[in-house]
Parts: structure tokens; C-alpha cells; sequence
């Protein structure tokens, strides 16, 4: 199944672009910039979709849906929001279509069509989500209003690349409204959490928890949380971002409520949102030149039982045993597909599935069945073992479970072996330009010199480190006083 793909020390960008193909996870649309989601990439996007979907409601969030069409005039009622996507914005002039006299067997756009007030095709659903709140919300009583929703949202991005970057993308946004400041910030901070915790714990990918500059905020925001992780070429991929809006767009679609005391006050705001850039993310933090590694906790299946046989006699002697396995495996919650297709020889499955990161895999033969034994393939090592049937159930759990963790280890580290103090500006561009990853150092604290840096190097600011402590030092570029340190990458 594919060619063999390229090597990730040879050329990076284009191993990624091979093997999203290859592994048939997406390919390029009829539609500039735009992808289609096959059914193995979205099978891994359902369970991203189900994890995720659990750990908002388990923290109170109900999912809604908003249109996918914004009036140009709510679309600009919040001016920050609105500048920071204007460029990127597709918009609706026209509502038919008709033929065309000069052309026969064409259609044009109808000139008498054009619609009264344009519609900007949602970027993001700030202003018609805050324009329906405004009818949601009159009380206390009606708060906090903790909705998100699943949806897909148009940026006409100029460069595109599968996954990463595309003109319309699948994700989820969250849109809350609270009473208090100190309440709104605490969701936007727990959100963030949400998604440190799901990278982590489901993706295997080690995160580092921070927040944005002001000049890398979300457009509208007064603070922005993120998650950065590293991939394995050393640059840095923004992995999830939770925004507190304070009170500008309840300002700008007059969104009140009445407290407790008869007043009427402005309500507080938080967006928080992940999209399909974790499905690059997925890729390209653990895979390797064979193709496509996934964890175990976001596989679509966990297991894949390839039968060895010559006749229709030992296939069917082998799914007997197989069929037995299966409802072992199932039974302690493990997903598992038996390959029993007579179009393919073993070698030709077990490239496919290798191809396509299935965590664990086990050959079952003729022989396999007179010793009682399978084998066992490990995706992440390449590694093999024979080992009994009896208690393959456990084995197989035990096994995955180490496979999980062995992922995150081994991404984590390779993140930490990437995170270089830096203390002059020499030794910045040498190590961005020698070894990448992340940069901790020392910064003044004024854009100006985060444009600089940027321009001079490519790098940016990806977050100012949670947990970074105060230190006193000076800032790499202009050597101004600055008393802690940011990471600054090379990012997607």
C-alpha cells in the first residue's frame, strides 16, 4: 500500500506529506486549500472527538450549533475580533445562480441576487454566538452559560498543508459566559488544563502550559492560554488555545444580566477551541520513516490479527481460534479488526498496517495453532515475541498500556533535550539554526522587540512558561532588564 515514503532526516515537510496520503488519512480537495477527511484520518478525529467531548461535559458543557453564516454587521460589532480576521474572511454576495446568455450549458451569478447585508462565512463564532446570548441571558440565574460546539470554519489561508493549515477545518469552540472576572478566568485556565491533560494523556504528546503574548493573543482577547508541544523536526505546534475575553464582546452585543442585588452589570467571556491541527500534531510527534505510529488510547483499532494460511481448511481452523481471542480482547475493552482478506499475503498486510500505525499486531499460523502460540508485533519498537493464547487478553492490555507510556517518554524526552538556555543573541540564532526546539530567554517585554526577533530569526514567542520562575536577567536582543524567561521556537 504506497511507496516507500521519504526520509524524515532527508526532507521532513515532504515525509509528512506522504504519509498523511499514504497512510490514507486525507488528501488534497477539488477545492483550493481545502482537504478531505478520509474514513481512517476521521476514524482517528471521532476518538479525539469522543475523549475530548467527554471532558467538557464532564465539566458542566453542553453542546450547541450556530449557523455557519455571520451578518457582515455583527461580524465587525467587536473591532478587534474583526480586524484580526479580516483578511482571511470568505464572504457571500450573492444568493443564485442563472444560466449565461453568452455561454450556453453555463451559469453566472445572478446580478439581481445580491443579498442586502453580505455574510461572511464563520472564522470563528464569536459574534453570532454573543449576538444569541444576548436573548439567552437576562439574570444570574441564568449563568454561568457553559456551551461549545462541534463545527467546521472557513480561513482563506494562502499557504495550506494538510491537516496543519487549510482553507475550511473541522473543530470545536467553546463559548462561555460568567457573572465574574475571577470566575471567567478560572474556566479559561481549566479548559486549558482540559487540553494539557487530553495531549498528554491520550495523545502522548508532552505539553508545555503558557500564555500568549499580547501581540500572539486571539484577536479580542485580554489573555490567551495555550499548549505547545514540539515535533520531532525541533519546531513548536501550538496545540490548543483558551481565551478570556473580559467583557468585549458583552460590551459590543450589550450582553447584561441582573446580579443578585438588582443591578444590571456586563457578563464576563471565555472562548477556549482545538481543531484538526492535532491530527498533524498526532503525526508528526510520533511517527517514523515506516509511517504512522498512534497511541494506543486514540487508535481506531488497538489490534490487528493477520491469519497465516495456504487453504480455506487452515483459515478457517485459525478464525476459530481468532474468534475466541476477539471476545477475549473486546471484553477488557480492546479494540481489534481481523484481517482475514485473501487479496493480500501476510507481508503485503503487515506493511499496510505498519503503514498505518496499528499499535499492536498479532500473526497466527497453521504451526501457532499446534504449539498454542501467536505473535506479537509491537508498532512503536518494530520489536516481535511468540507467546502463549492462554491469558493473551492480559498480555495484550499490559502491552498496550506500556506502549502508551513508552510514546510519551520518549517524546518528552526529546522535548526536554530541546529546550535550550540561551543567554546572548549569538548564541540564539546558533542554536535555533544548529539544534531548533524551544529557547528559553530572556525578553524586555515590548513588542517591538519580539517583531525583531522575529524578523530577524523567524522565531516567535510561544508562550510565557505557567510555571516560569522569576529571574533576573537580561533580554537576548536589546539587553533590558527582564526578570523571567520565554520560549521562543520556529513553529508551524
Amino acid at each position: 500500500m504506497g511507496k516507500n515514503l521519504t526520509s524524515r532526516s532527508d526532507d521532513y515537510s515532504k515525509w509528512y506529506n506522504e504519509l498523511v496520503v499514504q497512510a490514507d488519512l486525507a488528501e488534497n480537495s477539488a477545492v483550493r486549500g481545502c482537504m478531505v477527511i478520509k474514513p481512517y484520518g476521521y476514524a482517528i478525529w471521532e476518538k479525539m472527538q469522543a475523549e475530548l467531548d467527554r471532558m467538557f461535559k464532564e465539566t458542566g458543557h453542553q453542546n450547541a450549533y450556530f449557523p455557519l453564516l455571520v451578518p457582515k454587521s455583527l461580524f465587525e460589532a467587536e473591532e478587534k475580533n474583526a480586524e484580526g480576521f479580516a483578511k482571511e474572511c470568505a464572504v457571500v454576495t450573492h444568493y443564485r445562480l442563472q444560466n449565461d446568455p453568452d455561454n450556453p450549458g453555463k451559469l453566472r451569478v445572478d446580478p439581481n441576487a445580491k443579498l442586502e447585508e453580505e455574510l461572511v462565512v464563520r472564522p470563528t463564532s464569536e459574534a453570532i454566538i454573543w449576538n444569541t446570548y444576548k436573548g439567552w441571558i437576562q439574570s444570574y440565574r441564568d449563568l454561568p452559560l457553559l456551551i461549545n460546539q462541534w463545527a467546521n470554519v472557513v480561513r482563506w489561508e494562502m499557504r495550506t498543508r494538510l491537516f496543519l493549515r487549510t482553507a475550511e477545518f473541522l473543530w470545536q469552540e467553546g463559548h462561555t459566559a460568567h457573572a465574574t472576572k475571577k470566575e471567567a478566568l478560572v474556566e479559561a485556565e481549566q479548559m486549558n488544563d482540559i487540553y494539557a491533560d487530553f495531549a498528554e494523556n491520550f495523545m502522548a504528546i508532552p505539553v508545555i502550559k503558557g500564555l500568549k503574548t499580547e501581540s500572539e493573543r486571539f484577536a479580542g482577547a485580554e489573555e490567551t492560554y495555550c499548549i505547545e508541544a514540539l515535533m520531532q523536526d525541533g519546531k513548536a505546534l501550538q496545540a490548543g488555545t483558551s481565551h478570556f475575553l473580559g467583557q468585549n464582546f458583552a460590551k459590543a452585543f450589550d450582553v447584561k444580566f441582573t446580579t443578585k442585588e438588582g443591578k444590571q452589570e456586563y457578563v464576563w467571556a471565555t472562548s477556549w477551541g482545538v481543531s484538526t491541527r492535532l491530527m498533524g500534531a498526532l503525526i508528526m510527534t510520533h511517527s517514523d520513516d515506516q509511517g504512522l505510529v498512534l497511541p494506543p488510547n486514540l487508535a481506531p483499532n488497538q489490534v490487528v490479527i493477520v491469519p497465516i494460511f495456504m487453504t480455506q481448511e487452515q483459515l478457517e481452523a485459525i478464525s476459530e481460534v481468532v474468534n475466541d481471542i476477539i471476545k477475549e480482547l473486546r471484553a477488557v475493552g480492546v479494540s481489534v479488526k481481523f484481517d482475514s482478506r485473501d487479496t493480500l499475503r501476510p507481508g503485503a498486510k503487515f506493511a499496510q498496517h505498519e503503514l498505518q500505525g496499528v499499535p499492536l499486531r498479532i500473526a497466527i499460523g497453521a504451526r501457532d495453532l499446534e504449539n498454542g502460540t501467536v505473535e506479537l508485533a509491537r508498532r512503536d519498537t518494530l520489536s516481535k515475541e511468540t507467546t502463549s493464547i492462554n491469558g493473551i487478553a492480559d498480555k495484550v492490555k499490559n502491552l498496550l498500556e506500556e506502549i502508551q507510556k513508552s510514546l510519551h517518554n520518549k517524546a518528552t524526552n526529546y522535548r526536554n533535550t530541546h529546550i535550550t538556555e540561551v543567554n546572548s543573541f549569538d548564541e540564539f540564532k546558533e542554536v535555533l539554526n544548529t539544534k531548533g526546539g524551544f529557547l528559553s530567554a530572556h525578553w524586555d517585554g515590548t513588542p517591538e522587540t519580539e517583531d525583531k526577533i522575529k524578523e530577524l530569526t523567524k522565531a516567535s514567542i510561544r508562550c510565557i512558561p505557567m510555571n516560569a520562575k522569576v529571574e533576573e536577567g537580561r533580554c537576548v536582543l536589546t539587553g533590558e532588564n527582564s526578570n523571567k524567561r520565554v520560549l521562543f521556537a520556529k513553529a508551524y
